[in-house]
Formats: C-alpha cells, sequence, structure tokens
C-alpha cells in the first residue's frame, strides 16, 4: 500500500500489515508543525456485552463492506476539513483479516500547522471512523469466539462529535 502520488488524503483498506512508517512520513508538510498519529493495535483482552473482562484474546479478524469504506473515509476527510481547515494530510487506513495480537488493525494520521488542531482532528477522525465505517471484528479467545462487541449502526461522519462534545 502506498501514499497517492497526488492529493492530500490518503485513504484505503488493505490486507496487508499497515504502513505506518509511510504514514507518518507522507503527513510531514513545511506548512505544518504537527504531525499526530494513532495506531490501534489488537490486545489480549476485551469486554463483552455483560461487561465481562476477557483476559485471553489471542486474535481477531476484521471484516468489511469493501465497496463503501473508502466513501465512507471520504466523508470523514471532508468533514474533518470542514472543522479544521488548515488541516495538511489525512491518512485512514484500515486492515482486514486475521491480526495477531501487537499488530496494527487502524491507523489515523493528521498534520496541521498547530498541535491542538493536529490531536483534535486526529481524535475526530478515529472517533468517526469507528462509528460510520462498514468495518466488523470478529474475536477469538481460548473458550470461544465472537464479533465484537459494542456493534452498532454506522452514523453519518458529521454527526460524530468532537472530543469536547460537540458537533461542527
Amino acid at each position: 500500500m502506498q501514499p497517492p502520488a497526488t492529493g492530500n488524503s490518503w485513504l484505503g483498506l488493505t490486507d496487508q500489515v499497515m504502513p505506518i512508517a509511510a504514514a507518518y512520513e507522507w503527513c510531514v508538510l513545511p506548512a505544518c508543525g504537527a504531525v499526530v498519529l494513532f495506531s490501534g493495535t489488537v490486545r489480549d483482552h476485551a469486554v463483552d456485552d455483560q461487561g465481562t473482562l476477557r483476559h485471553d484474546v489471542q486474535h481477531l479478524t476484521y471484516e468489511a463492506y469493501e465497496q463503501q469504506v473508502v466513501p465512507s473515509f471520504e466523508k470523514i476527510d471532508a468533514e474533518l476539513r470542514h472543522r479544521w481547515p488548515d488541516t495538511g494530510r489525512v491518512v485512514l487506513l484500515h486492515r482486514t483479516g486475521r491480526l495477531e495480537l501487537g499488530e496494527s488493525s487502524v491507523v489515523a494520521v493528521v498534520s496541521a500547522p498547530h498541535r491542538p488542531e493536529a490531536f483534535e482532528a486526529a481524535r475526530y477522525a478515529i472517533d468517526a471512523l469507528k462509528a460510520s465505517a462498514p468495518i466488523w471484528k470478529h474475536e477469538v479467545w481460548a473458550e470461544g469466539a465472537d464479533w465484537g462487541t459494542g456493534a452498532h449502526q454506522p452514523v453519518s461522519a458529521a454527526a460524530v462529535a468532537t472530543a469536547d462534545g460537540g458537533a461542527a
């Protein structure tokens, strides 16, 4: 997976290892003094629907409605740029298939002229991705397997609140 040759948005779905270093480097721009990178990794525990903590997650498998993922990411990117118009570059990448503990499943990177905007926009990007992209995870643990908890109907990117609780 390679960054685009033109433009300021790198949006995609892949079954390959996440290009984390390349995503960070691609976001560095002369006009942007801040680059915030979020990488979500597979952890060894999860909370089920009853609030019970499972300490023995072994791996995850991600599935996606592939034809709708990038359009969903495009809406997030558009809303992010509306809320933070000075944003430089944006990366939203998600992985599908089987992932082992410690592997990165999602990357959100945002560059902006200043630190506060970069942090706020990156937080929005990952929150909006989780809320609006048609991607599902299947968890496998020592005693069983099930789809990830907290499943919900995707919402529009514009409906996702910022970290301070407000919407644009």
